[in-house]
């Protein structure tokens, strides 16, 4: 009898451990959401900016072409004129593998992400898409088509390559 009741308290154990793990897991996750706002004083590239206070952004749901990559440069200059010295605001939810707050951008009311893929400077980030909300991937989606079907920025080079492959054949 003594064998039984030991698995069943260590089975109760293991269980009261999830149910712990979880609720930090959750509740950690709920603390990286949030909104930043601040003047943006820096752009990097065509998907990353700082904002005062040395908070490094990562813009949600686009990928922008590397400095080294046709319209890298141009990405990252329209990235300027859209936020540089503006007042932004930023809903994020986590942070990347860098440390960069990764969230939606905004500028007086304009999603700058958004714009960014309107103007052919950047893809939709479809590897992420599932960590937006559902507008914006339907937003996202229409906008690259528009850009590609117009043949702006990136898409004025039928075999551009996106970022995220570039990134694989430097390495």
């Amino acid at each position: 009898m003594t064998p039984i009741i030991l698995i069943y308290n260590n089975v109760n154990a293991v269980l009261i451990n999830k149910l712990i793990a979880t609720f930090f897991l959750l509740f950690s996750c709920a603390i990286e959401a949030g909104t930043l706002q601040g003047k943006v004083v820096g752009v990097a590239d065509g998907d990353s900016l700082t904002i005062l206070d040395e908070h490094k952004i990562r813009l949600q749901g686009i990928d922008a072409p590397e400095k080294a990559q046709a319209f890298g440069q141009k990405s990252k200059q329209s990235l300027y004129r859209l936020a540089h010295n503006k007042q932004a605001t930023v809903e994020f939810q986590k942070k990347d593998k860098n440390g960069r707050t990764v969230g939606k951008v905004t500028v007086n009311g304009t999603d700058i992400c958004l714009e960014q893929i309107k103007l052919g400077m950047a893809w939709h980030y479809k590897q992420f898409e599932s960590e937006q909300p559902k507008q914006d991937r339907i937003y996202y989606q229409q906008a690259e088509l528009a850009a590609k079907a117009q043949a702006l920025g990136i898409w004025k080079d039928q075999n551009s390559t996106p970022p995220w492959e570039f990134r694989k054949q430097t390495k």
